[in-house]
């Protein structure tokens, strides 16, 4: 795969002899296509939704991962997530064999996961998902899961990862650099505090998160400030409890996050149903007016304010195997992300 740095952004016309969902590909070809915003201040425009890395380990066989893929794509989704110890690396080696003669249709973003280590340790998981990914560069490349009170420190100390974000860059390896977490705000502005040429971070956003330990109300806005790509995720809460509980449904979940100053918001996606589902709620989106957000975020306040549905800012049932192998943590057999 040559370094062309293109986006073809604006994807949908099935490729010929290519299987794909025929209602996705219908879609597609609409005028209700999926609507694209500026990557921060980079200039590139990108998908207002995109596929999350995690559930790509989800679907039987490789094939079936392929196939949700493609029709991803077709559908008009260029934003590809994924992490490099997303299902001990299986996520990223389906993504790596689904975008085969695709790479340049698609934003592919993927995560370090240092957890304190140093920036040997980052430049090897890079090696190994530029090899999973099938790919020379990455468009985004960002530290995950900052999580720890005591991990920033360690990300900007003498040979922490901040140092292979700097190197990878300089390399060519990777075009844009980022973080993440779902903890706590605070975690996320300490982050920020080092004035770091961030691109791009991502955050957990839904209407109950406006009530409870807000990123909305408290790292959105500085993002905003900075020219940051705001990258949002976990618009059902991570499980989706908060839909199965009935006390909002998907179509208003999601739209509400996409109504924000966002640029994009990954979406946990592992069958053609819930594929199809999201997309009717991107191609051709409208966003909700500020009353309608407020009215939404104060019919759900009084379910919001203990965190029953954003486990993972209180609890530890959403930190991956590779940070709770960092700190001591058991281990978890399946994660929910």
């Amino acid at each position: 795969m040559s370094r062309t740095y293109l986006i073809k952004l604006g994807v949908g016309q099935p490729l010929a002899g290519r299987t794909v969902d025929t209602t996705i590909a219908r879609m597609a070809t609409s005028d209700a296509a999926v609507p694209t915003r500026p990557f921060g201040r980079t200039g590139i425009n990108v998908s207002i939704l995109a596929l999350g890395g995690w559930h790509l380990g989800l679907p039987k066989t490789d094939k079936e991962a392929t196939r949700l893929v493609h029709a991803a794509i077709d559908g008009g989704i260029t934003f590809m997530d994924n992490a490099w110890d997303y299902n001990d690396g299986v996520s990223e080696m389906r993504m790596g064999k689904a975008l085969a003669g695709r790479r340049d249709e698609v934003f592919l973003m993927t995560k370090v996961c240092v957890h304190g280590r140093d920036a040997r340790t980052a430049m090897r998981q890079l090696e190994q998902s530029l090899r999973r990914l099938k790919t020379d560069y990455l468009d985004l490349w960002q530290i995950h899961e900052v999580i720890f009170a005591d991990e920033p420190r360690k990300y900007f100390a003498r040979n922490g990862v901040v140092e292979a974000l700097d190197r990878a860059r300089q390399q060519g390896k990777v075009r844009f650099v980022g973080f993440t977490g779902h903890k706590n705000p605070d975690l996320h502005l300490e982050m920020l505090s080092h004035n770091y040429a961030w691109d791009a971070c991502q955050l957990p956003l839904n209407c109950f998160d406006a009530s409870f330990r807000s990123f909305e109300q408290r790292v959105l806005p500085e993002l905003n400030r900075r020219g940051i790509a705001a990258i949002g995720m976990k618009s059902l809460g991570g499980d989706a409890r908060m839909v199965k509980a009935r006390a909002v449904t998907p179509q208003e979940s999601i739209r509400y996050v996409l109504s924000l100053p966002i640029t994009t918001l990954v979406s946990g996606i592992d069958t053609m149903r819930v594929l199809r589902q999201n997309l009717a709620i991107a191609q051709g989106f409208r966003p909700m007016t500020s009353r309608q957000r407020h009215a939404l975020v104060r019919r759900v306040a009084s379910k919001a304010v203990d965190g029953r549905f954003e486990l993972y800012k209180i609890s530890a049932a959403f930190d991956g195997n590779e940070a709770r192998r960092q700190h001591g943590l058991p281990l978890m057999d399946s994660l929910t992300a």
